[in-house]
């Protein structure tokens, strides 16, 4: 039996809403960031639900995550205040980080989000360090560490997987292929078909989801990875082949794709895909569905007047509890 039959209805609805919040939060934050409300940049998750959600929902509370530069898929599946991080987003005094990090430094260290980074590749080596510092404390925790593909090109990649080989390590290197690095593809920056071909160079197993934009088999893939880590094996590499329908980020018109691939990608909407499934199979009625369509709305419309409303960040706290 795959790990996704044991979900209750209430925990695919769970997953389902926070698909929803995803979709809503970047649909409504790249309208805020065309109107001059967002300053500094922002990159979207839209396309990417299932990819974020299926990967970061399995994980425990303890469980530690260290996402990259396009985090709000995972920092809202981990868990968050959406109010405090739309008003982060937005630069507000109210926000995560009171409105110092912005779009790219959010995290939530009460359920282990322990950021996301805005240096493509940054978190390689502090998931690592933190990974191996779970195991000297001889804790069950698995540390996630969150990359799109190009991130795999850095030299910290490689250094990171071999440490980790080494020391048995209780940390998955979770990848969202959606193709690009910035406008640079992967057939483009690299030989390899699928990152995971690369861990068998480091005697690390690997989990490829050939589907990303299924929730259900990505959450079945990191639950098979978190077992195994936890479990003592050393750390894993798991791929899930996803796709973003916005260009690299909120300034990126994205026109070094053709209109054809993007919309070849957009019919394979893994929020449809999921509400389609939990209908087909009778987990959920379209009332329900729709109730919860309307409540991520509202959640969103809520978020946006608290951010809004909020005090820009006050200019003389800029260097309050920073280190050097």
């Amino acid at each position: 039996m795959k790990n996704s039959e044991k979900l209750t209805k209430e925990q695919m609805l769970e997953m389902y809403n926070k698909m929803l919040l995803i979709r809503n939060f970047d649909m409504e934050l790249n309208k805020l960031y065309s109107r001059g409300f967002v300053h500094g940049m922002t990159h979207y998750s839209v396309g990417e639900e299932a990819a974020n959600v299926g990967a970061i929902y399995p994980m425990k509370k303890t469980d530690l995550m260290y996402s990259n530069h396009r985090g709000h898929g995972q920092t809202i599946t981990k868990g968050i205040d959406i109010n405090r991080m739309m008003a982060e987003v937005l630069g507000k005094a109210t926000g995560q980080c009171h409105g110092r990090g912005g779009s790219m430094h959010l995290y939530n260290l009460e359920v282990n989000n322990m950021g996301c980074n805005g240096i493509v590749g940054g978190g390689h080596g502090l998931s690592t360090g933190a990974a191996l510092a779970q195991k000297m404390k001889k804790t069950s925790n698995v540390v996630v560490c969150c990359m799109g593909e190009s991130a795999t090109n850095e030299g910290s990649f490689h250094e990171c997987l071999n440490m980790a080989s080494i020391w048995k390590l209780p940390l998955v290197f979770y990848v969202i292929n959606n193709n690009y690095g910035i406008s640079m593809s992967q057939q483009r920056s690299m030989t390899v078909p699928r990152i995971v071909d690369r861990a068998s160079a480091y005697r690390i197993k690997s989990i490829y989801v050939e589907n990303g934009n299924n929730v259900l088999d990505v959450y079945d893939a990191m639950t098979e990875a978190l077992d195994y880590v936890r479990a003592g094996n050393g750390p894993i590499l798991v791929e899930a082949k996803s796709y973003r329908w916005f260009g690299h980020s909120a300034s990126d018109a994205g026109k070094y794709r053709l209109k054809e691939e993007v919309d070849s990608w957009k019919k394979k909407d893994p929020n449809e895909a999921f509400k389609k499934y939990l209908l087909e199979n009778k987990i959920a009625t379209e009332q329900e569905l729709d109730k919860l369509e309307e409540d991520a709305k509202n959640v969103i419309k809520d978020a946006v007047k608290f951010a809004k409303e909020s005090p820009l960040a006050d200019e003389k706290e800029a260097y309050t509890n920073n280190y050097a």
